[in-house]
This record gives C-alpha cells, structure tokens and sequence, in this order.
C-alpha cells in the first residue's frame, strides 16, 4: 500500500513494526491511497511517498494540529501523578542507577562547579601541564637548573617538560605499565623512568634519546646516586639493583626475603636501604637515618652503628623500640618523613593527616599540625625551618617548624595530590595529581 501525504499528519501502527525487515523487498500492495488533498484534507497536493511492504497497512492516521485548552485539560485528567512516579522509582531501583547518579551528579559539582554554573574551582597554579590522560603518579626536577620537570603516570606515559609554560621537550615512550618512578642524575644529563612491571629506561636529555633500558621484577623504588652516573632500584622480590650509566655494568644485591619497598642513598655515596617500609630519609650529613612504617612508628637510627636511637610515635617519643607482643599496631601509617637542614629538627606525615614536628636534640614531639585528610609528601626547605605537606585534599601546605603555624595553602587540583617537588630556592612547587594534571605553583611567602 502506498500513501501520499502533506500537512501535519501521522501515519503509525503498521502491524508488522515488531518483526525485523525482510532482507529483500517483498512486492508491494496493489494500489494507492489518494493525496490528502483529493481526499478532502489541508495542503496543495501530494507529498512525500511512504512505500509498504507484504502485510502492512495504515492502522490510524493522526492529526498533528496543535491541541486546544479543552484537549491539553482532558489529558491531564486521564495522567495518574503517583502512579507514574511509582513506576519511575521501581524502573530506577530495579536498574540500581539512583545512588550512582545522584553521587556522580554531586561529585561533579564538587570537581567542576564551572560547567554546572557554579562557581570555579579555585587554581592557585601558574602552569597546568595536562598532557597525561590518567593519574600522575611521580615528579622530579632538573637538578642542575630547576627549569625541567619529568612526570610519569597511570597511563604508562612519561613526559619531560618544561616548568615555565608546560612545553613539551620529548616524551619517554615504550612503557608496558604505570610509571611510578622518574627522576634526572645529579648533573641533569640523564632522565630516568621506570614502570611497575620492572621496565627501566635512561633518556639522554641533551639529544632526547634513549641510551639504555632494563627489566627486572616489579619496581619498588629507583634513585640516582648523588655524585655519579650510577642508579640503583628495589624490586618486589627483595633485591636491589645498581647499574652504571649509560654503559649498563650491573650489580645485584640479595634482599633478605621480603620487598624492597623503599631506598635511600646516603649523601657519602653508600647504599642505605631497610626493609618492607613505606619511606626512609637521612640527615645532611648522612649520619642519622629516620625509616617510617605501615605500623605508625618512625625510627632514628644511627648510621654508622645501626643501632635504633628513638621509636617516634605518633603525639609521643620512646627512647626504646617496643617490646614483642606489644598491643596490635593502629591502623594509621608514617607516609612521608624528613630532616629539616637548619635546625635539629624531623617532620613525620601520618595517613591520619597528621603532621609531627619532632625536637631530635630532646626526642620529644613539639608541634603536631593537623590536615583535612592524608599527607602523601612531605619536603624541607633547603635553607629554613619550613616544611611543605601535599595531601589527598589537593592542597599544598606551607608549615613553619618553630612555631607549628600554617604559613600558606595552595589549590589548583580537582583530585587528590600523588606526588611533589620543590625548586632549590624554594619559589616553585610542581604536583602531580589523580586529576591526570600536574601543576607549577609560585610560592609566596611574606619573610621573603
């Protein structure tokens, strides 16, 4: 059956609608049915043609005219309100889509109050460099000149660029997993990057190419030793690696069983590494050593001895490790720790976020400085008693040590802060976030 048609009609309800198109046209039905203007209808004559197939047939034709107050007052009456909201609810809960879509519609707001008409998210930073297209897990700067940065994350891609406007020098491609480690060498020569399957790779930053690569097992941690081209690494496995750079000399030193999670290399060149811990750090003068550990304690070792000096927990100091079958650890955790250069002073960020300044001339605690939510970092100045806190809030702090007291807050970031650096002179900080960004913040601070 064909029909010809013009002016606001509709044709609907053909019978066959339910079963799927044939797959070669069937013949069509003898016969036509006349224009709507030949059949008394509103237009000047035949319109577009609507061709039909094998039993279909015109159910209903519709008029579209737009309805009057009477018709709109009639609808109404025939819509039970409660009913249809009932049926709305039961669809909504049996697809289990209500408490996921009001917490996405919220999260949103919170992240990007802009594109909801909210007020902007406060960005404190200078440069956003937005080339990852996941998490940004670790940050490093140029030694030599702080001008360079090398960030690397979640979506196995690491970057060097450029701290003044976030240019992009060259990229550390070939990665099979998230980069969690990068860092340059002492003289800025060498960028290294790692990835958590154990894939390392040593870029020459002069020429952007690659110059040497290695695979071990899982990566816990990689540093550049401080005075040569050599690069040690701890794996899953317990080991650690040493390698010389760019020719590759290797050499492995056996672990005692569990992994190597962490590693420090002291500033007289020897090899300072503990066990299954979370962090460790070591004096200027590499003759104290501060591990922190998932059972919320931070020991003071002597170097050159080994022997533990304090156990600092958190809001107390024990000149004494605790004895065995002391009361199961808090659920709480040292996440980050450091010496401060000027003072005899130590800096422990609890998971709690809590942050402990600790007097190491008394081993007591004198100033316990609280954050919204975790610290994941925490940095010294090179040349003042101030120390610098990035948190899962997104928020980088500035603390002054001798007197407790926040000196600054910076804000940019829309997830949680993974990892930060500061420049030698303490004007810049770069952070790295679960927002797939990483932002240049300028430090202002009123002493300066």
């Amino acid at each position: 059956m064909r029909i010809g048609c013009s002016g606001p009609v509709l044709a609907s309800y053909w019978r066959s609608c339910a079963r799927p198109f044939p797959s070669r046209p069937a013949p069509a039905l003898r016969g036509t049915v006349p224009s709507m203007e030949s059949a008394g209808g509103p237009g000047p004559g035949p319109g577009p043609v609507v061709l039909f197939h094998g039993d279909e047939e015109i159910i209903e034709v519709v008029e579209l005219g737009p309805p009057g107050p009477d018709e709109l007052a009639a609808e109404m009456q025939d819509v039970d309100v409660a009913e249809a909201e009932a049926e709305f609810e039961d669809a909504v809960a049996a697809e289990g889509l209500e408490d996921e879509a009001w917490d996405t519609e919220e999260e949103e707001e919170e992240v990007g109050g802009a594109r909801h008409g909210g007020p902007p998210a406060p960005d404190d930073s200078e440069v956003t460099f937005a080339r990852h297209s996941a998490s940004v897990f670790c940050v490093s700067l140029d030694p030599r000149t702080n001008t360079l940065a090398v960030t690397g994350g979640e979506d196995d891609q690491a970057f060097v660029w450029r701290l003044s406007d976030g240019e992009l020098l060259f990229e550390c491609s070939g990665h099979k997993d998230s980069v969690t480690c990068a860092g340059f060498s002492h003289d800025s020569v060498f960028v290294a990057t790692g990835d958590m399957s154990g894939l390392i790779k040593v870029w020459r930053v002069d020429t952007k190419a690659e110059v040497w690569s290695f695979e071990v097992g899982d990566l816990e941690w990689m540093e550049w030793h401080p005075q040569a081209h050599v690069l040690l690494a701890g794996t899953a496995d317990g080991n650690s690696w040493m390698w010389k750079i760019p020719g590759g000399d290797c050499k492995t030193f056996q672990g005692p069983g569990c992994p190597a999670t962490c590693g420090k290399v002291l500033p007289d060149g020897q090899d300072g590494h503990q066990g299954p811990l979370t962090c460790v750090a070591s004096s200027k003068d590499g003759s104290l050593v501060l591990t922190g550990s998932v059972d919320c304690q931070a020991k003071l070792v002597n170097a050159a001895t080994g022997k533990v000096v304090c156990v600092f927990q958190e809001g107390s100091a024990a000149l004494l490790p605790p004895a065995g079958g002391a009361e199961e650890p808090e659920s709480n955790s040292v996440e980050s720790l450091g010496f401060c250069n000027v003072m005899p002073l130590a800096a422990v960020g609890y998971l709690d976020g809590t942050l402990a300044i600790y007097d190491l001339s008394t081993q007591s605690l004198r100033h316990k400085c609280q954050h919204e939510s975790g610290i994941v970092q925490l940095l010294w100045e090179e040349s003042a008693a101030v120390v610098y806190t990035c948190s899962l809030d997104g928020a980088v702090r500035l603390w002054d040590a001798r007197s407790g007291k926040l000196l600054s807050e910076y804000r940019g970031h829309g997830a949680e802060i993974l990892d930060f650096a500061l420049n030698k002179d303490a004007s810049v900080v770069v952070t790295t976030s679960g927002d797939h960004q990483a932002k240049v913040f300028c430090v202002q601070r009123p002493d300066r």
